[in-house]
């Protein structure tokens, strides 16, 4: 039975369980990349695939994890090898389908990496086409926690073959990825792609995944996946052991399933003894009916936003039309100034942020794109592409970290045939202008036949009206008053009986007359009172936002008005302006250097470090600036405020600042101590130690980098050479834990110094079995060791 035709009568399908941990098994001191053992050790990979097969899977999974040209490149094997190798040994089993295995590729994108989107596309595309070649019946990404990666893997995926394309991500115990990815973000970015199932895997046991699975059922259609690890690895007796038995595995699934699961298997830890306790439930259980979710959602990489009658405010004031600083800003590309101006907005209300890079001195496409790139992770709330050019939305639509707005189509036929395809490739809802080759249509009856025009059409490409969001067209009260009110008219018809979501341009109404914002306030009331539930307009425009915030307590969106009472508690009768962020950092006075570092602005920490060193000496800069703003973002960042890309960014302005005071006052910057950081050897990820080390840096220590797949001896010769007092290991990898325990034994028989340790699969638990001195959940407590002991 072909594979899409399956997995949509099946009411639940099996997937496989864990691969490295299983090698481990035979091979406890391996140091070797896993993939390595379809060549080393055939029968090994055929018996663990054969025990899935055997146990019940409907699906399993190539030995293909890690084979990407980054970390392969000095293995011995080309990707086409290895995959192809992969997937004769994964055959042989009689699977009913095997599916090609792909895991990250171990590098951060540009702007907080040095890899390229293309770089990450070409990446994919080579496994992808290997996969195709030698007879993969479907691609399945796995372990991701960067959704702009996986985007590109996905279209790398749908570009380059037919086959169905599986997705899970994994998530850390704030419900969040690594990078800082919502369930519900990546849901429904990659629904968007098309992928033909979504969901969980690694992160931890089944036990603590329900609030997952309930966010991505509460958002999206597809298929929920969960591939659970079989709990916390406990260190016993030198082994890393997971104590979670099928029984407890299969009891704590139930809740899942009943939540919408419907394709389970298992993850680190996990054997054919599972899979077929997996089997055993799904017999017992029935699938679930989940409601159909027909809602009109964008997404930046970790907030949704939903357009509906609590109305969306989408942030005008990244447009250049009439804006010189802007407009510079976009010629020059200054990732800085477009970043505050977006915050900006934000601060003061604004759901959505509309980005439009329009200009005869740019290439639009490029320049759009930049934007977006820069603002990819930093601006953590929903975009809209705002232009009329076809290859701009292209191309910024796919470099999104998320699900954009596109503004947008109109009822030309050159217009539909151009944007309605990009709509439903990237699955982005659409702004669609009610004009046509006839212009904008004075009458409501002429506006609405063009609405209808473009519904038909766009259902034509499958994109569905809960995905059109209709501008009626906002006419000048001073030029067209006698038509004004139509706008408002076609607004309630499309509302009340197409059912469709409406956005209006705000500031249009105003044109040419004095006091624009009374004029736009009023027409705004009016308009959300007819059923608006998108308004393109001037977040900072106190009275316009007013008129928001009062809408929403009157129709019982802002329940018992707390938003309302925190906001404008203490609002003066001068009109100053108002934000909703009433702890915001600019309302603490914060002194401006440490301000710009907190808000991660490189350029104007460089300038104000500057102009404080000519009266300053650089260890008052230092002690009484740089470290105490790096200690405000460590700060915010373990309380979840903000994620790691705005932490880079605050590293990045202080690396800039120490740059300054080292160039003027070296005494002032010497070494507080020097702290060696590896990642252990067999273990090709080098992210967080990555951002350990600039944090490390900026704190004013010196680090030895020795990068990914240290082996033992380099790292022992180090430690005697330098006489180091701090050791930084780090392990992502289960299958790699050994290998710490084993570089902890080993420094311990040559020096005293103090150990700490890190990665996705390290626990305060197991640091302390395997002999470290510290456990560092992430980057911020490595420093905090650092400047206890040094």
């Amino acid at each position: 039975m072909e594979l899409r035709k399956f997995i949509k009568e099946a009411p639940f399908v099996v997937l496989d369980g864990a691969f490295g941990t299983n090698v481990l098994k035979k091979y406890p001191d391996n140091y070797d990349a896993i993939e390595l053992f379809n060549f080393k050790d055939e029968e090994l990979v055929y018996g663990i695939h054969k025990s899935y097969v055997d146990a019940g899977s409907d699906i399993i999974v190539t030995n293909t994890f890690s084979a990407n040209a980054f970390k392969l490149f000095d293995k011995g094997y080309t990707v086409d090898e290895t995959v192809k190798k992969a997937l004769s040994i994964a055959k042989r089993t009689k699977a009913k389908y095997v599916g090609l295995d792909i895991g990250p590729l171990g590098r951060l994108l540009e702007p907080l990496g040095s890899m390229t989107y293309d770089e990450a596309y070409a990446a994919f595309k080579e496994i992808i086409v290997a996969g195709v070649k030698y007879g993969a019946d479907l691609v399945y990404f796995e372990t991701f926690s960067d959704l702009s990666e996986l985007k590109a893997g996905v279209l790398a995926a749908k570009e380059n073959s037919n086959l169905p394309v599986f997705a899970t991500m994994t998530f850390e115990p704030n419900n969040k990825t690594f990078i800082g990815v919502s369930p519900a973000a990546a849901a429904l970015t990659l629904e968007g792609l098309g992928v033909d199932a979504f969901g969980i895997n690694c992160s931890s046991g089944p036990d603590t995944m329900l609030p997952l699975v309930e966010e991505i059922a509460a958002h999206v259609n597809i298929p929920i996946i969960v591939k659970a690890n079989a709990g916390i690895p406990e260190f016993v007796d030198g082994k890393s052991v997971y104590k979670m038995t099928p029984d407890n595995y299969t009891s704590a699934l139930c809740g899942l399933i009943d939540a919408g699961a419907t394709f389970v298997g298992g993850c680190c830890g996990t054997d054919g003894e599972y899979v077929k306790a997996i089997k055993a439930l799904l017999k017992t259980k029935s699938k679930i009916q989940r409601p159909l979710i027909k809602k009109t959602f964008v997404a930046s990489q970790s907030k949704v936003t939903v357009i509906d009658d609590n109305v969306a405010v989408i942030g005008e004031r990244l447009n250049p039309t009439g804006k010189p600083a802007l407009k510079k800003a976009l010629i020059e590309k200054s990732a800085e100034f477009l970043i505050a101006e977006a915050r900006a907005q934000i601060e003061a209300g604004a759901d959505i942020i509309d980005i439009n890079a329009g200009l005869f001195e740019v290439n639009e496409a490029e320049t759009l794109s930049f934007v977006i790139r820069q603002f990819n992770g930093i601006i953590d709330v929903p975009y809209c592409l705002d232009s009329s050019e076809k290859s701009a939305l292209e191309l910024a639509a796919r470099h999104v970290c998320g699900l954009p707005l596109i503004n947008s189509v109109n009822g030309k036929a050159h217009s539909l045939e151009a944007v309605l395809p990009i709509a439903k490739k990237y699955g982005a809802p659409l702004v669609c202008l009610l004009l046509d080759e006839d212009g904008i249509p004075k009458t409501v009856e002429d506006r609405i036949r063009i609405a209808k025009k473009i519904i038909s059409s766009a259902e034509k490409y499958g994109i569905d009206r809960e995905k059109l969001v209709f501008d009626c067209l906002t006419l000048t009260a001073s030029a067209e008053q006698e038509n004004v009110m139509n706008t408002l008219k076609a607004v309630r018809i499309i509302r009340d009986e197409l059912g469709c979501n409406t956005i209006l341009g705000l500031s249009n109404v105003s044109f040419g007359l004095p006091a624009r914002d009374f004029m736009n306030s009023a027409f705004l009331s009016h308009a959300l009172s007819a059923g608006l539930t998108a308004a393109i307009l001037n977040p900072m425009s106190v009275s316009v936002m007013a008129a928001i915030d009062c809408y929403r307590v009157l129709c019982n969106k802002d329940r018992n008005a707390q938003k309302y009472i925190e906001k404008y508690k203490n609002y003066k009768k001068s009109g100053e302006a108002i934000t909703a962020s009433s702890a915001s950092i600019e309302q603490e006075k914060t002194d401006g250097l440490v301000l710009a570092i907190v808000k991660g602005r490189k350029d104007e920490t460089k300038n104000l470090t500057e102009e404080y060193i000519k009266d300053k000496n650089g260890l008052a800069i230092i002690n009484d600036y740089l470290i105490p703003a790096l200690d405000i973002v460590g700060g915010m960042y373990e309380k979840g405020a903000i994620f790691l890309p705005e932490l880079l960014m605050s590293a990045n302005a202080a690396k800039a600042a120490f740059e300054v005071v080292r160039e003027r006052t070296p005494k002032a910057a010497e070494s507080k101590g020097t702290i060696l950081l590896a990642t252990v050897f067999g273990d090709v990820h080098d992210i967080g130690k990555n951002i350990a080390k600039m944090l490390l840096n900026n704190y004013g220590y010196d680090v030895i980098d020795l990068g990914k797949d240290v082996p033992i001896d380099l790292i022992l010769k180090t430690v005697r050479e330098h006489n180091i007092k701090l050791v930084g290991l780090s392990a992502l990898m289960t299958t790699t834990l050994n290998n710490m325990r084993d570089t902890i034994m080993e420094i311990r028989k040559i020096s005293e110094a103090k150990i700490m340790v890190g990665g996705a699969v390290v626990t305060k638990e197991n640091s302390r079995l395997i002999g470290a001195d510290f456990y560092c959940k992430d980057a911020i407590d490595g420093v905090g060791v650092a400047r206890k002991l040094l």
